[in-house]
């Protein structure tokens, strides 16, 4: 990893050695980040972000100021080591060439840009924008990511030696400590509850939003809503999640805590209030417990929008929840647990993300650590990496909507194949030979993890494909679960840093994300443009009263299919109806509409629309009932609206 000392290794001569080599390298190192990103980040040629662009972030390293000097006899040089800030804790990296099948060997991308330490701090969570600017879409997208205390905490005191450096063998909390820099960005006004932004086009970095009120636990992940061009953010600290504007301006805020528990019969819990106090006797470098997070119960971790809904991640023993976004962005105040996370360990899911067939992937990360010589920042080797579905139809006696058993990925060569660090997303597909395919969607699995080469009883046959203390991301096909790709010979690895001589490390990279600006379904589904327009009331409906409609439609998404066109209704049942199920018919004469007969809940209605010209309007009654209402036969209440679709103006037909 980007480690410029010997903090990793056992011995103290090799770190000595260690520093050496760094202290040799450290100028064409600084000097390339200087042409990248030097102050506020000159205008690039051309843009830095494409479709496919792979955002990693990671631990950017350390360095002994000034080593060539040499230290003074006696003094351990891991006391002398602090955060290189001239390293990069974010990449974006091209990977449209893997260069080859999938051997399990690293691929050697080309120079990835960067974005160091000393501009944004430690960074975890990243996500992109939609590319919209000034109201116009771009097909450029934004890059944001959020500070962070799982790459751990430093902190230093005055310098007391008088070498022009200040003091780190403090540990504990003192009335002189302030944070380590590069630890938050501080030189730029950043501090732990920061979000980031680099521009997709020039690179350029600015505070987007900060969150004042985080003492240091920083923002456990962030996410962007699409359809209300909007973001959340998790806040580890209070255990919040935060609703930010285009803009950057907090909005409001979700508090699982009280909000959440008490829809799935647990007791309201509130913040402890407690806070990261590094100026206090109570806090301890070493002892994430002292650092202020909030209670593990109500300490929401991952964020991903989908459909309508905000899911979210909730402790260690990681449960799944969800909560509706109302038609104005707003939460809309029906959270919903979604399933508990059946693994071998209870680790935190740090990443949540979906791919247009329906499965939702779980990464999870080891608990935090934080040696006081950077070696360790998570306990790596047994976080998952796996994907859950819903039943369909429901199971009525499961608790869940969703599968009660998830698939599982081989993660690393290591035994176990669990070398998850956290962070996971889906890329398009891959040819034979490794090159990108953009036609065809979610095809792909990219997930971080550590020593992700490293197994003696395989050396041998690795070592045709590279090193093996390779610490960043396996590139894997979806549909290689377990027990296929054991080991994961089927895999492509990126290494964050280009840096191998650290295989000792564990829990240095973080989150990664993919621009894959297609929402298309894998295979042969392919979605096409259309729209649709704003519902009205068919003759007979509503009653006298003018009742507003009991459904809010967030979003259509149009795919052709070898059956022909088919329409992905995202709704909302905003009046509490509390329906389950639709019927659909059509209104427009001459076209012909189908609806499944059961449905998963949660999921997006799928229906199918036949015999229209591309491009027509079709207006589609919808009646919005509860599956169990109709099975007792009779009369039953039903929520009744007319949609108008506005088809695509592209054919189906085959």
């Amino acid at each position: 990893m980007s480690c410029d000392h010997g903090a990793f290794v056992r011995s103290r001569a090799g770190r000595l050695r260690r520093a050496i080599q760094a202290a040799s390298g450290l100028s064409i190192l600084a000097l390339a980040a200087g042409l990248w990103l030097g102050g506020s980040a000159q205008a690039q040629e051309t843009r830095i972000i494409y479709p496919g662009s792979m955002a990693m972030t990671g631990f950017s390293g350390t360095i002994i100021p000034n080593f060539e000097e040499g230290l003074p006899p006696g003094v351990d040089p891991v006391d002398e080591t602090f955060i290189d800030t001239a390293r990069a804790t974010l990449r974006i990296f091209d990977v449209s060439r893997l260069g080859g099948p999938a051997s399990g060997q690293l691929v050697f991308t080309p120079p990835p840009f960067e974005v160091t330490a000393g501009q944004i701090g430690q960074v975890f969570g990243i996500t992109y924008d939609d590319g919209v600017r000034d109201g116009v879409p771009s097909a450029i997208p934004n890059l944001y990511a959020g500070a962070t205390s799982l790459h751990g905490i430093r902190i230093v005191t005055p310098d007391g030696d008088a070498d022009g450096r200040p003091e780190r063998r403090q540990r504990r909390g003192t009335a002189d400590a302030v944070f380590m820099d590069g630890q938050f960005g501080t030189e730029n006004g950043g501090g732990p509850g920061t979000i980031w932004k680099i521009d997709g086009i020039t690179g350029a970095v600015s505070k987007f939003a900060d969150i004042d009120a985080n003492s240091g636990p920083g923002i456990g992940d962030v996410t962007f809503d699409n359809i209300h061009r909007q973001f959340f953010a998790s806040d580890l600290d209070t255990g919040l999640i935060h609703r930010i504007d285009a803009n950057g301006a907090l909005l409001d805020t979700f508090d699982h805590g009280i909000a959440g528990r008490p829809a799935h019969g647990l007791a309201a819990l509130a913040d402890d209030g407690s806070v990261m106090d590094i100026q206090g006797g109570a806090f301890d470098s070493e002892d994430p417990d002292s650092w202020g997070y909030t209670q593990d119960e109500r300490r929401v971790w991952s964020v991903a929008y989908r459909g309508g809904r905000l899911y979210y991640s909730v402790g260690d023993k990681a449960e799944i929840w969800s909560v509706g976004v109302a038609g104005d962005g707003s939460f809309a105040g029906d959270p919903r647990w979604e399933l508990t996370v059946k693994a071998d360990k209870d680790y935190a899911v740090t990443d949540i993300a979906f791919d247009n067939e329906g499965f939702m992937y779980l990464a999870q990360r080891g608990p935090v650590e934080n040696r006081y010589d950077y070696s360790q920042f998570a306990d790596s080797g047994k976080g998952e990496v796996i994907r859950y579905w819903r039943e369909n139809p429901d199971d009525p006696a499961t608790e869940s909507a969703w599968v009660e058993v998830p698939q599982e990925y081989a993660v690393g060569f290591p035994q176990n194949n669990r070398q998850s660090a956290g962070g996971l997303d889906l890329q398009y597909g891959y040819d034979a030979e490794g090159n990108l395919d953009t036609g065809v969607c979610t095809d792909t699995l990219v997930d971080t993890g550590d020593k992700l080469r490293d197994n003696p009883e395989l050396a041998e046959q690795l070592a045709a494909g590279g090193p093996l203390a390779v610490h960043g991301v396996q590139i894997t096909p979806t549909a290689l679960v377990k027990p296929a790709n054991m080991p994961p010979f089927g895999s492509w690895f990126v290494d964050f840093d280009n840096y191998f001589e650290d295989p000792e490390v564990e829990g240095h990279v973080g989150d990664v994300e993919v621009w894959r600006p297609c929402e298309g379904r894998a295979g042969y589904y392919e979605q096409v443009p259309g729209g649709y327009l704003p519902p009205f009331y068919p003759p007979d409906f509503p009653p006298p009263g003018n009742l507003p409609p009991c459904l809010d439609v967030e979003d259509v998404r149009y795919f052709c299919t070898p059956s022909g066109l088919e329409a992905d209704l995202y709704l909302h049942d905003h009046a509490g109806f509390g329906g389950d199920s639709i019927k659909a018919l059509s209104r427009t004469p001459g076209v012909g509409v189908t609806s499944p007969l059961s449905h998963a809940p949660g999921a997006p209605y799928t229906i199918g629309i036949t015999g229209h010209y591309p491009g027509d309007t079709v207006d589609v009654g919808l009646c919005f009932y509860r599956q169990s209402d109709s099975d007792k036969g009779g009369y039953y209440p039903c929520c009744k609206m007319t949609l108008p679709l506005r088809t695509p103006a592209v054919s189906c037909e085959p």
